[in-house]
């Protein structure tokens, strides 16, 4: 190891009280030589946390001094990545001639490269822990998939091999063809004529996204987007059991805050992958072999009582929002603490700038008769005739050349460039507010009062 590589990988001093670190300033060196650098950082740092209590047990000052170690590792990681992000990624992918999804390309990461990312055996430990008591390992996976996701070469391919079929779906679609139905846990899908209906049925809590629905609404989207039968698909919310609204649809009430706080939110299968995942194949439709061959159709949202979230971020990538009477959209980022996914990059260019800073910045909710509904919400109408509109507006996206302007539609609106450079910050933004301490707090805050009986499951 030579003598700049050890000064920026190797151990730093830990400093007694404000818990900075700052990372030094090296030449760059080869792959390998700073790959072995990082590897003896983390293993040294891994050895300190080993030394310390469990994170709910440790004092202020063992607190600080986990803080400084992981603040050290990760800022070395952060200079390994800016060197050689698409060295890394040319290995893990031989040579962009695999397409490994998130999740399988972070475990190659840990294998490939020690101490980039965490491990296999560290994420199941993380896993038996409620989110206040665990590392923050996935940070360090939002700190790999941000450097990816900054590359045009590795961050393009990326959001393309996310953009393909899950390794499951053909087989579902071979189901679905057959009974034009398909039941997975938390949605059901079923094909009328032209169109296939997609209902959310997490009906427990309020058909908030979890890892589960998040898994099965991109196996739905899939199957609607291969299926050549189909031409318009149709999101809706199934009814729910919480008791004010026992027996209603609902639409989403976002993200399942209990699931959260119990730490069984993923970042790599629900934070990151729902975003390149299923609601960017809303947005761009499924990718084939051929990059000229993508399949995409029009969307139809039909909200039932409230499109809270990640419920409201869906209709910002649909072509027909419908909403009952009564019903109301909003996206309380800030009082939950994160970041509402790309609701941030797509909201502005509907509502106008001032809108968008009052629903995302102050947790303004947008109802059916506010003029503002009209920016974003395209019917308004009783509940009675919800059933009536969404058979309007599959005829009316059902056209032969529907698909082929929504397609140009969102090239012009959000080019992959825009789309890539967003995600890059948001990887590493989102795995951080995921674990800061006013999300922490607030999420137990939520899970007490839930507990109580006073508020729902999501939020």
């Amino acid at each position: 190891m030579n003598e700049t590589t050890n000064q920026l990988y190797g151990e730093a001093p830990l400093p007694a009280t404000d818990g900075s670190w700052t990372a030094p300033t090296a030449p760059a060196g080869e792959l390998a030589i700073d790959a072995e650098a990082l590897a003896h950082r983390v293993a040294e740092a891994e050895r300190l946390l080993a030394q310390l209590p469990p994170v709910p047990d440790r004092t202020q000052a063992e607190a600080r001094r986990a803080n400084v170690l992981h603040a050290g590792c990760r800022a070395a990681r952060h200079t390994f990545l800016d060197r050689h992000a698409d060295a890394v990624y040319d290995t893990l992918t031989a040579g962009r001639t695999r397409r490994p999804r998130l999740a399988e390309l972070a475990a190659e990461a840990a294998v490939r490269f020690a101490g980039l990312v965490p491990d296999a055996e560290q994420l199941a430990e993380e896993r038996t822990r409620v989110q206040a008591h665990k590392e923050g390992r996935e940070i360090d996976q939002g700190i790999f998939f941000g450097a990816l996701l900054r590359s045009p070469v590795a961050g393009t391919h990326l959001i393309e091999s996310m953009l393909r079929p899950a390794p499951e779906s053909a087989a579902r679609l071979a189901e679905f063809r057959s009974l034009n139905r398909l039941e997975l846990d938390a949605v059901l899908l079923e094909r009328h004529g032209d169109a296939a209906h997609v209902t959310f049925r997490n009906a427990h809590c309020l058909n908030a996204e979890d890892n589960r629905l998040i898994t099965d609404l991109e196996t739905a989207v899939d199957v609607v987007l291969l299926d050549d039968r189909v031409r318009v698909g149709v999101l809706r919310g199934g009814p729910v059991d919480h008791p004010r609204h026992a027996g209603k649809r609902v639409f989403s009430a976002g993200i399942n805050l209990k699931e959260l706080r119990a730490g069984a939110i993923s970042f790599v299968d629900f934070l990151l992958g729902r975003e390149l995942g299923y609601v960017n194949k809303l947005a761009r439709g499924l990718l084939g072999d051929d990059p000229a061959g993508t399949v995409t159709k029009p969307w139809v949202g039909v909200v039932d009582s409230f499109a809270i979230g990640g419920g409201m971020q869906l209709l910002l990538v649909l072509d027909r929002v419908i909403a009952e009477e009564g019903a109301f959209l909003s996206l309380p980022a800030a009082d939950e603490g994160i970041v509402p996914g790309l609701g941030n990059l797509r909201l502005t260019r509907l509502t106008g700038a001032r809108t968008a800073r009052q629903v995302i910045l102050s947790g303004r909710r947008i109802h059916t008769d506010e003029p503002a509904a009209a920016l974003l919400i395209d019917e308004v109408v009783p509940t009675e005739r919800l059933d009536e509109a969404v058979q309007r507006a599959v005829h009316d996206l059902a056209g032969p050349a529907v698909a082929a302007n929504r397609a140009m539609l969102t090239l012009a609106e959000e080019p992959l460039e825009l789309l890539r450079g967003y995600l890059a910050r948001f990887a590493v933004v989102q795995a951080e507010r995921t674990y800061s301490p006013d999300v922490l707090a607030k999420a137990e805050r939520h899970w007490a009062r839930s507990h109580r009986g006073t508020e729902g499951a999501a939020g």
